[in-house]
This record gives C-alpha cells, sequence and structure tokens, in this order.
C-alpha cells in the first residue's frame, strides 16, 4: 500500500543572527520536537501563499518579500513529505507583534535543538562555522579546523577543476567556490560544495529567482547598497571589506569598525568581517555585530 504524500509550507524566519523555533506537540506528527513554523498547503493553493497564511495564523505577522529557499522529499514510515520551503526576514518593527510560544534561537542552537529528520538538510545551511579563510591552496583543506570553512580564491583554470575533482565529498563539504567555477562542476561536487561565492559585480548584475533552489550563497560586498541587493536576492551571508586596512590592498581606505558596524545593522543575515582579520579577532567582531571573520592569514 502507497504511503500518503502531505505537502507542507515552512517558514525559515530570519533577524539578524536569529532564526525563529517553535516547539511540536506530543499529539502532532513527529511531535516532542522544535519545529520551524508552518503548515500543511491546502487544495487548490500554492505553497507560497500557504506560507504567507500560516505565518500570519500562527506567528501574528505578515511578511511581503519572500525567498524560495528549499524543496525537501522526506519519506517517513507512514507518510512521504514534500517541504516546500521560504525564508524572510524580520524587521526590528515586527518583534513585538510575533505571538508566543515562538522563541529566537541563533544559529549555532539550532545544532543542539530536536528537529525533526526531514529538517537536517535546512539546519546544515543554516549553520556558518565563524572562520573563513581565503586561500588558493587546497591543501589548506588538512589544517582545516572544525569551526572553518576554505573559500578557494582562484581564477578556476582546467587544471584547478581537474585538482577539485579529486577531493573526497567530506572536504569538498568544507570548501567556498565562485560562481563561475562552481558551474564548471560536476553534480556530485554541486551538491557537496559548502557555498557558492559570489563577486560584488556578480552579484549586482543579478535578478530575483537567479539563486539556484536548495543552494547557498556568500556575497562579497564592499558597500551598503551591495549588501542590501545580497539580501533582496535571498542571499545566505556577506564577505564585507575591507574592515581594516590590509597589506594585500594598502591603496583601499579601511571601513572601520564603527562603520562596519553601521552597515551591518542594516541587514537581516550573518556577515563576515574581511580585511585585516588575525584569529583573536573573533571576538572583537562579534562586539560589532560581525556572525564570523575572514582572512588570508589567520588559519
Amino acid at each position: 500500500m502507497s504511503k500518503p504524500t502531505i505537502h507542507v509550507a515552512i517558514a525559515i524566519l530570519m533577524h539578524q543572527n536569529k532564526v525563529l523555533v517553535g516547539w511540536r506537540e506530543a499529539k502532532q506528527h513527529q511531535g516532542n520536537k522544535h519545529e520551524f513554523p508552518g503548515g500543511k498547503v491546502e487544495a487548490g493553493e500554492t505553497p507560497l501563499a500557504a506560507c504567507r497564511r500560516e505565518i500570519y495564523e500562527e506567528v501574528g505577522i505578515g511578511l511581503h518579500d519572500w525567498h524560495a529557499f528549499d524543496l525537501i522529499c522526506h519519506e517517513y514510515e507512514d507518510v512521504i513529505v514534500q517541504l516546500h520551503v521560504f525564508h524572510a526576514m524580520v524587521s526590528t518593527a515586527l518583534l513585538n507583534e510575533i505571538q508566543q510560544p515562538w522563541t529566537w534561537c541563533s544559529r549555532d542552537e539550532l545544532l543542539n535543538l530536536n528537529f525533526p529528520k526531514a529538517n537536517q538538510s535546512m539546519l546544515q545551511r543554516l549553520y556558518w562555522p565563524h572562520q573563513i579563510k581565503i586561500s588558493a591552496q587546497l591543501s589548506d583543506l588538512q589544517q582545516l579546523k572544525p569551526d572553518q570553512l576554505i573559500y578557494w580564491r582562484v581564477e578556476g583554470t582546467q587544471q584547478q577543476i581537474v585538482e577539485l575533482a579529486e577531493l573526497s565529498v567530506e572536504q569538498l563539504s568544507q570548501l567556498i567556490v565562485n560562481i563561475d567555477i562552481y558551474q564548471q562542476l560536476g553534480s556530485i561536487q554541486q551538491q557537496a560544495i559548502a557555498a557558492i561565492h559570489l563577486k560584488q559585480s556578480q552579484l549586482m548584475a543579478l535578478k530575483p529567482d537567479d539563486l539556484q533552489l536548495g543552494k547557498r550563497y556568500i556575497a562579497a560586498c564592499h558597500d551598503l547598497a551591495s549588501m542590501q541587493q545580497a539580501q533582496q536576492l535571498g542571499c545566505d551571508a556577506i564577505l564585507l571589506s575591507p574592515v581594516l586596512p590590509t597589506a594585500t590592498h594598502p591603496d583601499v581606505e579601511a571601513l572601520g569598525w564603527e562603520q562596519f558596524k553601521n552597515w551591518v545593522t542594516q541587514v537581516d543575515m550573518p556577515v563576515f568581517a574581511l580585511g585585516g582579520m588575525q584569529e583573536g579577532d573573533l571576538a572583537i567582531a562579534q562586539e560589532q555585530g560581525a556572525y564570523g571573520i575572514a582572512g588570508m592569514r589567520f588559519l
């Protein structure tokens, strides 16, 4: 006998570096677990319309700007669930309108909560390590710490693409590559890559819905306009630079921490501070609103 298929709309609601989380009662399917807000897609209803309705009914807020996050099919013992996942930013003005018992959790806290198995890929995408090493050497993967990723900043020659083919899936899962390189990879490699990098020029040339469904994007930004573009397109994180003076770009004026903090408060997504960073600067950067730090020399 075939299992029934249920279509469910799920919302990832974010404010700065936190995500809205609830609790499923024991009587519900997959009960006694944490959950993201959402509910069943009704007959004649689109998944996005269902998402808007559920968030208004369950959370108490109406949101206009939504982005497709992922489409996940998961088979349980008794049912097949199709999760239509969307994400949206919640402004500070709406925080007091959110109903109980929804609570905000940091991205680090999400990893320790008990979610249904169907949510695991969402949790993996929402969590970012707090340090990104920028390197042209794939051998640096061997020295990587658990809370680090590598952005492989290279031109993407044919020989470099061949080098990527020699990496394991586990190694690829620690690697960020630019979109030009990503598009040259095979499907298995694309699926394993940690994130797709966008230069500011690439970011500004994109339109809504240009981002590939289910993929994680990190955008290089050097001004507030590009940061806002990254948020409007639905990117997952930002590399903001240069925060401090750097030896690699001595003629470029640094933002400074005051300007950095000012811009970070105007977007609701993880921002990595890049430029002049040392490993010990993580705590300082987080005090200024950063999610993490990125750099070439602190590994």
